[in-house]
């Protein structure tokens, strides 16, 4: 039988300081009904000082673990997937790593928003090729430390968090069927940040072309959700659940309306927490979880885009 990456648990983590639209009014030159109207986003989370992505990363990677009944013991490969690491190098991956205990390698990948999608993709392909049997997959963030406290445009948007997954090594007709990845530096300076060890030797903040992202993001998300739902050979009619990157309710709505798919078939919990890049997704999946969402058989696709551009969707069958 043909080996396949099952998902075995998921779990969330989120910083304990809620940040509600009316606190950013008094932060920022905004108002709580133009935040609702362009994003959706009512509120989000905040590390608090002192509390690193590593932190993030480390609960979400124990509440995936407990809910996969595993040990960290069990795992022996990990990946992260963030924009914001705790330091240039050591690799957030192998902080992570260090806390839990796990075993065989760890290693981060930047991907920004689409960071997540680029992790699994990357953790299906140690399992099909048998270079690992369980992999945690962690998508982790604090965005809030890259804002541009001046551009309300921006820094409303974005939150802090991390969701994780446990994928193992199975047979039969549940788990990854189906990955697709994309890229094109022609539009770097649509999404990125202005720093950085080799060019500014600071962090930077970040700086975004909205209305031209919007434009991509829409077109883009729907066309690798499609090109991986046909690699899967299945259509938009043969989805449960899209659990996309929460970037935009707007982005959202529009993507699954040019996918054909109706909105109660698409998990969105934008609303409460903001953008969280690589982070989006997985939180998403948890908290749908949690809420009893999903069953047995049921496909998933994931989709999201990212400063790169970078964009990619994978299609999953519980």
């Amino acid at each position: 039988m043909t080996r396949k990456a099952i998902l075995r648990g998921v779990g969330h983590y989120l910083p304990a300081r809620v940040v509600e639209n009316a606190e950013m009014e008094s932060m920022v030159d905004t108002t709580d009904e133009w935040i609702k109207t362009r994003s959706g986003i009512e509120r989000r989370h905040f590390a608090a000082e002192g509390e690193l992505t590593s932190d993030l990363a480390i609960h979400a990677a124990n509440a995936a673990l407990a809910d996969a009944g595993i040990g960290a013991e069990d795992v022996d490969a990990l990946v992260v997937a963030t924009s914001t690491p705790d330091q240039t190098f050591p690799s957030v991956a192998t902080v992570v790593q260090g806390a839990l205990g796990t075993n065989g390698f760890a290693f981060d990948v930047q991907a920004v928003c689409a960071g997540f999608v680029y992790a699994m993709s990357t953790a299906n392909a140690f399992i099909t090729s048998g270079q690992a049997n369980r992999v945690l997959v962690i998508g982790a963030e604090t965005f809030s430390r890259i804002m541009n406290w001046e551009d309300r445009t921006t820094c409303v948007l974005f939150g802090d968090g991390a969701g994780a997954v446990v994928l193992e090594a199975g047979d039969g007709d549940a788990g990854i069927l189906a990955t697709d990845l994309n890229s094109d530096g022609r539009f770097r300076d649509l999404l990125y940040v202005d720093g950085g060890v080799s060019s500014t030797q600071t962090t930077g903040v970040l700086v975004m072309q909205g209305k031209e992202v919007f434009r991509h993001a829409v077109e883009k998300l729907a066309q690798t959700a499609e090109t991986a739902l046909e690699k899967a050979g299945l259509t938009p009619d043969d989805v449960d659940w899209i659990v996309p990157h929460q970037a935009n309710s707007r982005i959202i709505t529009r993507t699954a309306q040019k996918m054909g798919v109706s909105m109660d078939r698409v998990v969105m919990t934008v609303q409460d927490h903001g953008n969280t890049s690589a982070a989006s997704i997985p939180l998403a999946l948890s908290v749908a979880k949690s809420e009893g969402k999903f069953a047995p058989g049921q496909v998933l696709v994931m989709e999201a885009i990212g400063g790169g551009l970078a964009w990619g969707a994978v299609v999953l069958r519980l």
